[in-house]
């Protein structure tokens, strides 16, 4: 498996071939709009039904596996494997470090991020309540520059610690479906993080379930919303735990971005 060369979902053979960012099949004829790297680690206490879950079957040619020992090393090898229009399967939502930073560094103006999550993921070391670095993936690209505030939203989120409202105050950060269009203005491309705890738990299997979630047709809105708007050079999955239906509705969504 590689950047260029991928196994096909569909006939399972390795002649899923890059196209720009598309992948084409040259036995089957299919055509896939994103190339799929699984993440499957939980920087967290407990995680291990969110790594389990990054083996999650979908319909998208698979280019890489990163497993690293730190989140440091995750992040940077991620970055350097990313396909064209990558789709990152995590784990948790550290994932999306890597694939952000990735994204940011390839120049083509500033990154937009859309981020559905039903936590804010902007603690740090210091105010986590935790020490689940989990908690803090968000806050990381913020400090760290790879996108600015007020090119982020944050979707769906409804428990939030003391110090992340405080910070979503201070800081410009985009809140709730309405912040989506604001989070892009001037911006011609976005990468959306899905935690899947941002869906209500009776629409798909989550590791941190929190009740009074977007619907799934509510999230599909806000998904076409972001691809209406702006250009999707990638999005990241993550929060799940094995469920018999998750398959189905995460393809759905990723339908809904165009992919």
């Amino acid at each position: 498996m590689s950047r260029l060369r991928a196994r096909c979902p569909d006939c399972h053979t390795l002649t899923a071939v890059a196209v720009g960012s598309r992948y084409e099949c040259h036995v089957c004829g299919r055509v896939y709009a994103a190339g799929l790297v699984r993440v499957p680690r939980a920087w967290g206490e407990g995680g291990a039904a969110m790594a389990e879950a990054a083996a999650l079957e979908l319909p998208y040619p698979e280019t890489e596996s990163v497993e690293e020992d730190t989140l440091a090393a995750q992040s940077l090898a991620l970055a350097a494997a990313l396909p064209e229009r990558p789709l990152v399967l995590g784990g948790c939502c550290c994932a999306h470090v890597g694939a952000v930073e990735g994204l940011a560094a390839r120049g083509g103006g500033p990154l937009a991020v859309v981020w559905l999550d039903a936590h804010g993921d902007l603690n740090t070391p210091e105010s986590s309540p935790s020490g689940n670095l989990w908690g803090m993936p968000l806050r990381m690209l913020l400090d760290d520059g790879a996108v600015a505030p007020g090119n982020v939203a944050l979707v769906g989120a409804r428990n939030l610690d003391p110090s992340e409202k405080e910070f979503i105050a201070a800081s410009g950060l985009r809140t709730g479906a309405e912040g989506v269009i604001a989070a892009l203005e001037g911006v011609e491309r976005v990468y959306v993080a899905l935690d899947c705890d941002s869906l209500d738990p009776s629409v798909i299997a989550c590791f941190v379930p929190e009740s009074d979630g977007l619907s799934l047709e509510e999230a599909e809105r806000v998904l076409r919303e972001v691809a209406a708007h702006a250009t999707v050079v990638g999005a990241g999955v993550t929060g799940l735990v094995p469920g018999p239906g998750n398959g189905d509705v995460v393809t759905r969504l990723l339908s809904a971005l165009g992919l």
